[in-house]
């Protein structure tokens, strides 16, 4: 079975497959424990029986893992007054490169379950510098 999750050239695509694994379902983010009786069957991993960190929990250690990646440059005394990634840029770097790329708003809208999406500064520069009055008058 294909995994449906597609992260384009962002560089949280470069942790994915060490997060992943071979699995195809379940939450990402576990505990190290097994999940008490009663969680929700939404919230447990099928294949390791292990229960969905919660959201703060998964950010705080996301945060501490992406830091080297997030600031390259950073010299090891000023590494520790920098942030990570987000598991916010991580959730939505594909509908970045999708919006940048064309897909229609109404299938960004379905796809992040959010009332709005905005495509990159990037991307609203070069469709108006495609489409714009001064793009017109050159045809």
């Amino acid at each position: 079975m294909k995994s449906a999750v597609s992260w384009s050239a962002y560089g949280a695509a470069q942790l994915l497959p060490r997060l992943i694994g071979r699995r195809t379902r379940g939450p990402l983010f576990l505990t190290n424990c097994k999940a008490p009786a009663g969680t929700p069957t939404l919230d447990v991993c099928p294949e390791t029986g292990r229960a969905r960190l919660f959201y703060r929990r998964a950010e705080e250690i996301f945060d501490e893992n992406t830091l080297l990646l997030a600031n390259p440059l950073a010299s090891p005394e000023d590494i520790e007054d920098t942030d990570g990634w987000t598991l916010h840029r991580l959730r939505h770097g594909a509908l970045t490169h999708d919006a940048e790329d064309g897909t229609s708003t109404p299938m960004l809208l379905a796809r992040s379950r959010y009332a709005s999406v905005r495509p990159g500064v990037d991307s609203v520069a070069r469709r108006v510098a495609e489409r714009g009055p001064a793009a017109r008058r050159r045809r």
